[in-house]
């Protein structure tokens, strides 16, 4: 039988201006509350609870300390609701109503810097035209909150979760730009660096003068006892220039824990105060209008002795905690996992077991990301295949965040299990693809370069834009013909990846410069602060001068931008790629061609993906999706398909049932043309 939960609290009534509320508003936080208090308890409980037997179950539910942490969880729930602008109350009722909004085929998100594509908040607006080419309808901007002064981790050590960089503008102006995004159908999405802070933080900077409540929010030892018993289990992030997970602090007398740099001192979630501060960051920043909070690193928010530190049970439990609680404040309000972890341990961030459909709605889909670069080197669906086929259902209110390319290093997150499941050794073929995308490998035309090679595990990552991973670059090396050829094959390459995520489902993620075929800035040496940091090499600041090339037929910008926004508009004219269809993969006969297969209520949709640069022959006779003669068509070119057909050099084709996609109701084959890249010579 099932424990009784504690008493709802009420002290939130007392709060400045609940009463001001009219009767209505303060009814539907009641109600929300009443039927979210399970969800609310249940992660809390886990946390704070005292949970040492069956027989003290009854316990729990009156335990005191327990009862004074939900207060004071669902008065910051509270407070947030009474201080939400009536147009993001009226965001949460169209949200409640479409709750499937963020996974229809027709949402697109691109990411960026702020300053690095268009200088400022109040400058933004005016590039929305070029967002609105592409169809977009979620905006990620990188790191906006401010950073400590020097090194700063790409923006991700925060000194203030209150205030912004300065460089970017005000909280004022995000918040005004917020709602110009939102007057445009796009939702702004921020990042929340939730498992450390800046040690400039005024937490941190009252933890270092002896405050005990500061103190007790992050992890400090006075001698090396326990950080060698904790780092005899953990694994280095920054093994180059920032060995070690723990740092000596002269102010303090102390070690502190330090997962990633010197300068960011991670947070002891064990203390509910943190788990109460951090909510209320993240309702400070649903409140100026952001619609989806990127959690950053939540994979290493609990420490346990003995292990990674990583992927522990209490880190989901946090954020179902944040889950349920910013539901009961502003449901409209998504929360997206960062959390780029091995294949077996990212499902669970969406939710399972009893959290199905209570933690967060999005996730990076990482290891679908890894599998189509390996596919592309290898020019062999089977590991691919195998990655997609191994990966657990999605609750059906989550969805994946498909991406080719983002701000950070690729890890080669490819584990020894699936490798060895298609008869590759893992560590063999990890080598293989740093070699491939470092350009080392025989017959590469990738141009990467190797970010944090671990000797102690031989893990070595790799920065790169896509364009020049995908062979732009290299190409642009050559002259005549086999420059021509290799610059089209580059095209072809990106916008076979670039579909093939726009085929998941889910919310696929433009990063930008890609949609114009941007290659490596090396120029990021000049800078002292990003000098030692290669991942800047794909970091770069927008070229407005390529982009305006978009428009000028023939040029490598047009016919990337051209071929990403007919993919695109395809995509949004299929109610097969939905997120809550079924995603699976289809082994075919020939194994260079990739087959992902979107099936549901909503319809099918084949894609058929050659993975090389010569043609390649596919049959799908006896493919039982469709049915028995069906009429098939390409829904990119609109041409009927057979069961036998040739694919040309990365050509794809999105195969649905006559008449199911925007082929069938007058789509012009000529607008496709340029996801083929033309004609080889």
């Amino acid at each position: 039988m099932a424990a009784p939960l504690p008493e709802i609290p009420r002290s939130y009534r007392s709060l400045p201006g609940w009463a001001t509320l009219d009767d209505d508003a303060r009814a539907i936080f009641e109600a929300r509350l009443a039927t979210l208090w399970a969800d609310v308890v249940r992660p809390v409980q886990g946390l704070y609870g005292a949970t040492v037997g069956e027989d003290t179950a009854a316990q729990v539910a009156a335990d005191p300390a327990l009862d004074q942490v939900l207060d004071r969880l669902v008065t910051v729930a509270a407070r947030a609701f009474a201080g939400r602008p009536q147009d993001l109350h009226l965001l949460d009722q169209r949200r409640l109503s479409q709750p499937d909004w963020f996974q229809r085929p027709e949402t697109i998100g691109y990411v960026c810097y702020t300053d690095r594509f268009a200088g400022t908040f109040a400058q933004l607006p005016d590039r929305l035209d070029h967002l609105a080419e592409l169809g977009v309808t979620m905006l990620h901007l990188m790191p906006v909150l401010l950073p400590r002064e020097g090194a700063d981790d790409g923006g991700y050590a925060v000194a203030d979760y209150r205030r912004t960089d300065p460089r970017l503008g005000s909280f004022a102006e995000l918040t005004a730009l917020a709602s110009t995004l939102r007057a445009q159908g796009i939702s702004l999405v921020v990042d929340l660096v939730c498992n450390h802070t800046a040690r400039e933080h005024p937490w941190a900077r009252a933890a270092v003068t002896g405050d005990p409540e500061a103190r007790a929010m992050y992890h400090f030892y006075p001698d090396r006892t326990m950080p060698d018993r904790w780092e005899q289990t953990l694994p280095e992030v920054f093994p180059d220039f920032a060995p070690g997970s723990f740092t000596w602090v002269e102010e303090a007398r102390s070690w502190v824990w330090t997962t990633f740099n010197d300068y960011q001192w991670d947070l002891d979630y064990a203390n509910p105060r943190v788990l109460e501060e951090m909510l209320d960051v993240v309702c400070h920043l649903g409140n100026a209008g952001v619609e989806v909070v990127r959690l950053d690193a939540v994979a290493f928010l609990w420490k346990r002795l003995g292990t990674s530190c990583q992927n522990q049970p209490e880190a989901h439990l946090v954020l179902q905690a944040f889950r349920a609680l910013t539901r009961l404040a502003m449901p409209g309000v998504l929360l997206l996992a960062e959390a780029i972890v091995a294949p077996e341990d990212l499902a669970p961030y969406l939710g399972q077991g009893e959290a199905t459909g209570k933690e967060c709605e999005l996730a990076y889909h990482n290891v679908y990301m890894v599998a189509l670069w390996s596919a592309l080197a290898e020019g062999s669906a089977r590991l691919l295949t195998h990655t997609v086929r191994a990966m657990p259902p999605l609750p059906p209110t989550a969805a994946w965040l498909g991406y080719v390319r983002l701000h950070d290093d690729i890890g080669w997150a490819v584990s020894d299990e699936h490798a060895a499941a298609v008869g590759l050794s893992g560590p063999a073929h990890r080598a293989f693809l740093s070699d491939f995308y470092s350009g080392a490998h025989p017959g590469s035309w990738a141009v990467g370069e190797v970010f944090q090679a671990n000797p102690a595990t031989g893990d070595r990552r790799i920065s790169g834009s896509l364009a020049s991973l995908a062979g732009l670059e290299q190409a642009r090396r050559l002259a005549g013909a086999e420059r021509e050829r290799a610059e089209l094959l580059g095209i072809r390459r990106i916008l076979l990846l670039q579909g093939l995520v726009l085929a998941l489902g889910g919310v696929p993620l433009i990063y930008m410069g890609d949609e114009i075929g941007m290659i490596n800035d090396r120029s990021y040496v000049e800078d002292p602060a990003h000098a030692d940091d290669n991942r800047w090499l794909h970091r770069p600041r927008m070229d407005w001068t390529a982009a305006q090339q978009r428009h000028e037929a023939g040029t490598v910008p047009a016919r990337v931008f051209e071929g990403l926004q007919a993919l695109v508009a395809a995509r949004k004219s299929l109610p097969q790629l939905h997120a809550q269809q079924a995603i699976d993969a289809v082994p075919l006969d020939n194994p260079h061609v990739f087959a992902l297969w979107r099936t549901g209520p909503r319809g099918h949709c084949l894609v058929l993906a050659n993975l090389t640069a010569e043609p390649q022959h596919a049959s799908i006779h006896g493919f039982a999706g469709f049915g028995p003669l069906s009429g098939l068509q390409d829904a990119l070119t609109g041409e009927d398909v057979w069961w036998d057909l040739t694919l040309d050099p990365y050509q794809q084709r999105w195969i649905v049932p006559a008449g199911g996609g925007r082929a069938g109701r007058g789509w012009s084959s000529r607008r496709i043309r340029p996801t083929q890249g033309g004609l080889l010579p």
